[in-house]
């Protein structure tokens, strides 16, 4: 399903959650791995010739090897490459060039560990960035994954009916249907108060927006929630067991490039109990069984 897969880190570790999954990924489907560390100019580390000259660019390859040496040995062929620049460029042109189809980042800097308090509704703007513009789904990993087979069982997609989590939703269904997961697609109101009448209408227009894009799912639920959307989302998860939320990379902005990750997102990703992906457009899965944006299935030549 994931064919190339590419996998942000820093020499300091505190992505090592994020590894744990993508190496979790690889050894799953076969995939190709790429560990990559861009040293941004931040570090005053300057251009990448000095990089190489100083013999840096080694050292900290043959860190971050060592770092994640017991996960690799399950991937021998991953590749770890230490390249200068700005961070989100870089992570963005190389999985341009190997046509990647996840992207796998932790949600925050060196600094998360001492700012976690302060982190709700922030997150590092590297990840901004890669989310934004990205060709493919980027999903964020904050915490230890366990490795399911099938990988995925209970499946939560997040919408705020918007044209862009029409993506999200998408997505979630040819992800329930090729790993034959539970589907649930909720949304939260904050407009009105709480009740079995008000849940119910937003029920009604889940299946009326989506029901039929979503056929054939054996497992399929809509739910309607009022209060603050991140916290009913993460609420959700917990009680579904969900072990994936998708959700639509922002809401409002015409252009995804142009969007900024929406605030509950980042609200979800650094709380969530499992993985968040973040969709910023329409997607298909890389594999022999395809979906169109209606639902309906069509045989294809798996790309290689």
């Amino acid at each position: 399903m994931f064919k190339d897969i590419i996998v942000g880190v820093t020499p300091t570790g505190v992505d090592a959650c994020a590894v744990e999954a993508a190496v979790n990924f690889a050894k799953k489907f076969e995939s190709n791995l790429y560990l990559v560390h861009v040293a941004g100019m931040e570090q005053g580390w300057g251009s990448i010739e000095t990089l190489d000259a100083s013999g840096e660019t080694a050292r900290l390859e043959a860190r971050i090897r060592e770092m994640y040496a017991p996960l690799l040995a399950a991937v021998p062929s991953a590749s770890v490459q230490v390249v200068a620049g700005i961070p989100h460029n870089e992570l963005l042109r190389l999985a341009r060039k190997k046509d990647t189809d996840l992207v796998v980042m932790g949600p925050h800097t060196k600094e998360y560990e001492e700012k976690r308090a302060q982190m709700w509704g922030m997150a590092g703007s590297t990840l901004e960035r890669v989310s934004q513009k990205a060709r493919c789904p980027v999903m964020i990993v904050h915490q230890a994954v366990e490795c399911k087979d099938p990988a995925f069982c209970s499946i939560l997609v997040a919408t705020d009916f918007s044209e862009q989590s029409e993506c999200a939703v998408s997505y979630g269904g040819q992800m329930a249907r090729q790993y034959k997961a539970g589907l649930t697609v909720m949304n939260v109101s904050e407009t009105a108060t709480d009740s079995p009448d008000g849940r119910a209408q937003i029920e009604e227009r889940l299946r009326k927006e989506y029901g039929d894009r979503l056929q054939g799912i054996e497992k399929c639920g809509f739910m309607g929630r009022f209060g603050r959307p991140a916290m009913e989302i993460l609420n959700m998860a917990k009680q579904l067991g969900s072990d994936l939320i998708i959700m639509a990379h922002h809401s409002k902005a015409d252009d995804p490039e142009e969007a900024f990750l929406g605030s509950t997102v980042v609200q979800v990703s650094v709380n969530a109990p499992c993985p968040t992906m973040s969709v910023n457009r329409h997607f298909d899965l890389r594999c022999g069984l395809m979906y169109d944006q209606t639902g309906q299935a069509v045989q294809v030549s798996a790309t290689v």
